[in-house]
């Protein structure tokens, strides 16, 4: 197997008595799309700071395209892209002006009308930072990204707090530089993100890297059960849901049972029966197929989001 284009050892970052990130190793093949997943604060945006060379790892070590992100300076700035979690431009620098602007940071560089065709902003080309929708700057966030073909794409949340239909355009954008074999990078909380667009994730919680592999390879593990999240008209008592047939673990969450059932029409038949004689109603019930926030719950007893 060919070496790694990313290539992390034994990662840690501390800010103060905060151990941000405890420990982490992992490696990225060229033109994988990698994603670190987990809620907000596990590390993934120290970890991925640390490879974009803006922060100093406190032990452990990090290589980009064989390079040091702390130490090989403008030789590595050539080699990568970057999406932040927020970006800001001057609210009078027009569409076209900034992608013009990063351009010539670079000696490698996109042709700017291509790229603002590619991320449909040739209609706002000589609109204002300030005019643009959310989804335009995040459009335009990931052409600034791109404008010197990197080898490396770093994508830190780049969905979080977009609407549901701007976050598909960007999915989109995310998959056609899978296609044209881009190394990609993505942090993110989404578990829909992670299973669409990932070929491998690195499941982060609380700095550590708690469950690596393919999102197949992953939901696997909790292969043969479904999940089963029920509301009640009344907590139930002493653990009475976990022992209802078929069910492997049951956890509350904000008034919300979670069950892993291996047999889930018998587990459904068994919970009507069981409030029925605890004079309890059902409030709602809906089922799932197993995903990575299962396999979550399983390793943290917590949910992705909380």
């Amino acid at each position: 197997m060919a070496e790694p284009i990313i290539q992390v050892e034994g990662l840690y970052k501390s800010y103060g008595a905060v151990e941000a990130v405890r420990g982490l190793s992992f490696a990225v093949q060229e033109g994988e799309v990698f994603g670190l997943l987990g809620p907000n604060g596990a590390g993934k945006t120290s970890t991925v700071e640390i490879l974009e060379g803006m922060r100093t790892p406190d032990r452990g070590t990090a290589r980009v395209c064989g390079l040091d992100p702390e130490r090989s300076g403008a030789e590595f700035k050539q080699k990568i892209g970057a999406v932040l979690q927020s970006t800001a431009l001057p609210d009078k620098l027009k569409v076209k002006e900034a992608i013009e602007l990063f351009a010539n940071f670079y000696t490698n560089r996109a042709n700017t009308d291509a790229l603002l065709k590619r991320f449909q902003l040739e209609e706002k080309r000589d609109a204002f930072y300030s005019q643009l929708s959310g989804g335009q700057k995040q459009r335009l966030a990931l052409a600034m990204a791109l404008v010197n073909n990197p080898q490396v794409v770093f994508l830190d949340e780049p969905t979080a707090g977009l609407d549901p239909q701007v976050r598909r355009e960007i999915y989109d954008i995310i998959e056609e530089l899978k296609r044209d074999k881009k190394t990609v990078l993505i942090t993110t909380h989404y578990i829909e993100e992670a299973e669409r667009l990932c070929d491998r994730v690195a499941i982060v919680d609380q700095g550590r890297i708690i469950a690596t592999g393919s999102p197949r390879d992953l939901k696997h593990k909790s292969a043969g059960t479904t999940r089963i999240e029920v509301r009640l008209a009344k907590p139930a008592v002493n653990g009475a849901l976990g022992s209802l047939d078929g069910v492997s673990d049951c956890r509350e969450f904000d008034g919300t049972y979670v069950l892993h059932s291996s047999r889930a029409p018998q587990t459904i038949v068994a919970l009507v029966k069981h409030l029925e004689s605890d004079n309890n109603e059902l409030q709602s019930l809906e089922m799932f197929s197993p995903s990575l926030e299962d396999v979550f719950i399983e390793l943290t007893g917590r949910r992705l989001r909380d």
